[in-house]
């Protein structure tokens, strides 16, 4: 570890969680191709507690779960098992049902129609099926609300049941598409998602400390969500959790994790599929993986904000050119912490932030456990520590 890199990380970190109305706690790690260049933690694991965070803390890392769906999808593909140009309702039938909202009559009911075309496997996986998340969506919020359709976080099947915003294709939607993936994967593998991931993807990447289900040790360190009010005030949400065990393996969001563990992940990546126990995908699998998938002229880029409790509007990397990669954004120049172009990153909802440069070997993960997204303390302190990350590696 560069001892540069590890005074002025810690630095972040601490600052991070030390400021008046800074983040309860941060987890934050850099990985190269082989190791940990970086591990730090600062600040506790719910405010008001005593409990310190640690590196093996266990967070809800939310949407940083869609990449090991992506990951399960493309080992079906690479055993013929699966194509990304079949359509959808090939494995999940009940997809075909679903509509595209075309607006509202006089008495305030949702009109939709049929898609233009089927929703495609590759839709999903760029987030251009039509689908989109309760609170980046004014539309999809009170098409849920009409229709009684529960919260996405509920782990249900219903609460994916919604609505597409526009015929797939059309545009990049950030949504449940991945959930509908990791039925996919259900459906061909013939078990639950959770068991697919230990037996192709934890088990060949020595990854334990991770699952849908909390584990009582798991449950033991735990670290609490926080909700920031409009005022900066932090409270922490002991109660807060996904259902435990889930009705559905969420595998667009279901997963807790000590961070660590998803710097493994990162890992395999970074070495062309490979991992210490096992081959988890192809050379060349990680590499389509990491190409721009979206269609012509269409690009990924920003949110709005329809729940505030949840997400701030925003967008990672303003002025920047965006696409989509299976399944992260992709910057297509490069941007001011130094990451280059063509890398790889993507979020979860507590404000956990991650990058994979397979150009330069590095990635790194940013934890926290705090709504809503973009939080004005644990943002700034991941693009400072990506800064630092390759200033000082």
């Amino acid at each position: 570890m560069s001892t540069k890199l590890k005074s002025v990380a810690d630095h972040i970190l601490s600052t991070s969680t030390g400021r008046a109305g800074g983040a309860p706690g941060v987890v934050a790690v850099v990985t190269s191709k082989t190791e940990n260049i970086y591990e730090g933690c600062s600040g506790v694991r719910s405010l008001g507690g005593e409990a310190p965070m640690t590196m093996d803390s266990v967070m809800a890392i939310f949407s940083t779960t869609k990449a090991i769906t992506a990951t399960a999808i493309m080992q079906l593909v690479e055993e013929g098992l699966l194509s990304l140009n079949d359509p959808a309702k090939k494995y999940v039938p009940e997809i075909a049902a679903i509509e595209v909202l075309t607006g509202y009559d006089s008495n305030d009911k949702a009109s939709t129609r049929p898609p233009a075309r089927d929703i495609t496997v590759l839709d999903l996986m760029t987030h251009t099926a039509g689908f989109c998340y309760e609170f980046f969506s004014h539309e999809d919020l009170k098409y849920r609300t009409e229709k009684e359709i529960p919260t996405v976080v509920s782990s249900t099947f219903a609460s994916i049941c919604t609505v597409l915003l526009h015929d797939p294709g059309e545009r990049w939607t950030y949504g449940v598409n991945i959930d509908w993936l990791g039925l996919i994967v259900e459906k061909i593998r013939g078990k639950r998602l959770g068991i697919v991931f230990e037996e192709r993807i934890f088990g060949p990447l020595g990854m334990s400390d991770i699952s849908f289900t909390l584990s009582e040790s798991m449950k033991q360190r735990r670290a609490i969500l926080h909700d920031r009010a409009h005022d900066g005030k932090l409270t922490p949400l002991p109660d807060l959790i996904l259902p435990q065990p889930p009705e559905m393996d969420m595998g667009g969001h279901g997963l807790y994790a000590s961070i660590g563990e998803y710097a493994k992940f990162i890992r395999m990546f970074l070495n062309d599929g490979n991992g210490p126990h096992g081959r988890v995908l192809k050379a060349e699998t990680v590499e389509a993986m990491s190409k721009n998938m979206l269609p012509q002229d269409v690009k990924s880029g920003g949110w709005i904000t329809s729940i505030p409790s949840l997400s701030n509007a925003g967008e990672f990397d303003p002025g920047v050119e965006k696409t989509w990669a299976l399944s992260f954004q992709r910057n297509e120049e490069a941007c001011a912490s130094g990451r280059p172009a063509g890398s790889l990153m993507w979020a979860g909802l507590g404000n956990l932030y991650y990058w994979i440069d397979r150009k330069n070997s590095i990635g790194g993960f940013w934890g926290s456990q705090i709504l809503p997204f973009q939080d004005i303390a644990s943002y700034p302190g991941f693009v400072e520590f990506e800064t630092a990350a390759y200033r000082y590696r």
